[in-house]
């Protein structure tokens, strides 16, 4: 059976300040930051300044993640594994991936100089997206060692969404910031300036989180354990070991049930981030700017959206803020659809007039005012915005509490080998969507501005309706399968709490329940039998 000392007893002895809240979820505009810029820009930056087809950068975007099937899962391990170490004990198993990252992530920009080849565009994208794992899953595994707390738990993720918010909001105004200040618009230099602002954003924030966060200390039983010496043998079978242990996780319920909410909410925002820039040249005659404004006014409302569901979460669970958000993004996109067949009279026309600047049309003073425009411009990104808030917030708050729900069946904390599997199925799940989308792309016939400006190209009724059609279908579909995967998800406040009082009562020696309810509670969320918790299980069983 597996043993008790791994038990985070010592972590309630120092509590979180608010500072440590911000210090830690300040990396989420690394976390966030960089995927709102690649996901928002760069299939746009590809297409459009750097002479690839639609295929050609859903590739680029897609195929690295694929590597990530083995970088996500060892990385989770090798931190997991590092507690007993030299290195993990006086440096950290997490914060040494941490300060790893630092010097290397101004390689961001490297991404976004133009003229260059695929395989120049490859390979700069596969190296920033291993250091950006590098950092991520031993960052997420954080905010689960500080605290056992499920309201704390839940202020670290609503820390962690508030900054991952403000990080798209600058992502997707600096353009717009960069055009205003230095000219150049539809500009590939726009996008380099971008990107060099970030990469250095990037390397202060983690060193914000190395600061100010801290790793679950040390049991009095752990200290005791000194680590095995590393041999041939040993080191062979590091891969069997590493991918038996990402297997196991799909064993707990609760968590498979939460990869479904998961990847509902964020396949959605993937296949909409990819397809929005180019709809909006193509079916709303906007170029760079207005791209870059409305996607500003959607992480506005996101970061409204995460603030609201901060509050639900803890009151009322996951589940009802989950169904809220699709039903708020899901009118976006039905919006969008309803102006492709609309195509409202002088839509055009009015949006040339308004030049560049989305925010004259609300001034009833102007000339450029226009109920036309303030309608089709702002209400389906509005609330496009306050459904994908709460969809970006709801499976990180739902994480902190999933190695709660493993270590009352293992009797071990895992924290590094679910967010290594969290990550890998993103990020595979990411790549799918991503490949899938920009062949489609292409197969319905879209044609990529030559390196030139990034006014719109004319465009076939069939590219268009492609477009379109996948822009809408696509996340409302994924999401619908979100939403039928949390009818069952039973993981709240009340029921978090009934599953920390039962690990108490485990870890104390307990092998019956303290109750029927605190029976059913544990079953229902872990899956398993009650008297085959706490390693009394094959699950465990592959841990030793």
């Amino acid at each position: 059976m597996a043993s008790s000392a791994s038990a985070p007893t010592a972590s309630a002895h120092r509590q979180p300040r608010w500072y440590n809240y911000w210090g830690w979820g300040s990396g989420d505009m690394l976390g966030a930051g960089a995927q709102a810029v690649i996901t928002g820009w760069l299939l746009y930056f590809f297409t459009t300044f750097c002479n690839l087809s639609a295929a050609e950068a859903g590739l680029i975007l897609g195929l690295p993640r694929l590597l990530e099937a083995i970088t996500c899962p060892l990385i989770g391990y090798v931190s997991d594994n590092l507690r007993h170490t030299w290195i993990g004990r006086r440096i950290g198993r997490r914060k040494i991936f941490l300060i790893a990252t630092i010097p290397l992530l101004p390689s961001f920009a490297l991404i976004f100089i133009a003229g260059h080849s695929f395989t120049y565009y490859l390979l700069t994208f596969i190296f920033f997206e291993f250091v950006y794992t590098m950092f991520l899953i031993p960052w997420e595994t954080l905010a689960a060692e500080m605290t056992n707390d499920y309201r704390k738990k839940a202020k670290f993720a609503g820390a962690r969404m508030i900054v991952a918010q403000s990080s798209a909001i600058l992502a997707s105004y600096l353009p717009t910031l960069i055009i205003g200040s230095l000219g150049g618009k539809d500009s590939p230099s726009t996008f380099l300036i971008m990107a060099a602002i970030f990469g250095a954003i990037f390397s202060l924030v983690v060193t914000l989180v190395v600061i100010f966060t801290w790793e679950r200390p040390y049991t009095d039983a752990e200290k005791q354990v000194q680590s095995a010496p590393l041999d041939l043998k040993t080191a062979l079978l590091i891969p069997v070991v590493m991918f038996r242990d990402l297997f196991s996780t799909l064993r707990i319920r609760a968590f498979r049930q939460h990869l479904s909410i998961y990847l509902g909410g964020y396949i959605s925002q993937d296949i909409f981030n990819t397809a929005f820039p180019i709809f909006v040249v193509t079916v709303m005659m906007g170029a760079t700017l207005i791209i870059s404004q409305l996607l500003t006014i959607m992480y506005v409302a996101q970061l409204i959206s995460v603030m609201i569901a901060i509050n639900i979460v803890i009151r009322t669970g996951p589940v009802i803020a989950y169904r809220i958000a699709i039903s708020f993004f899901g009118t976006g996109l039905l919006l969008f659809l309803a102006f492709y067949y609309l195509r409202p009279a002088g839509f055009v026309a009015d949006l040339g007039a308004l030049d560049g600047n989305m925010l004259s049309a609300l001034n009833p003073a102007s000339a450029t005012f226009s109920p036309v425009l303030i309608f089709w411009l702002f209400v389906p990104i509005l609330l496009a915005g306050l459904g994908r808030g709460t969809l970006n917030f709801v499976p990180w708050s739902i994480y902190n509490y999933l190695p709660d729900v493993d270590e009352a069946v293992t009797g071990q904390r895992r924290e590094g080998i679910f967010a290594g599997v969290m990550t890998l199925v993103r990020k595979l799940a990411q790549s799918a969507a991503i490949i899938c989308t920009g062949f489609i792309i292409d197969l319905g016939g879209y044609v990529s501005p030559k390196a030139g400006p990034g006014e719109a190209m004319q465009q076939t009724p069939e590219a268009i309706a492609t477009i379109t059609w996948l822009l809408i279908l696509g996340p409302i579909l994924v999401m619908l399968a979100g939403l039928l995967a949390s009818w069952r998800f039973r993981l709240n406040a009340r029921t978090h709490g009934v599953l920390m009082a039962e690990i108490d009562h485990l870890r104390a020696g307990g092998t019956e329940p303290t109750s029927p309810e605190a029976r059913a509670v544990v079953e229902d969320l872990s899956g398993w039998k009650y008297a085959q918790l706490w390693g009394r299980n094959t699950l465990a069983a592959v841990r030793r």
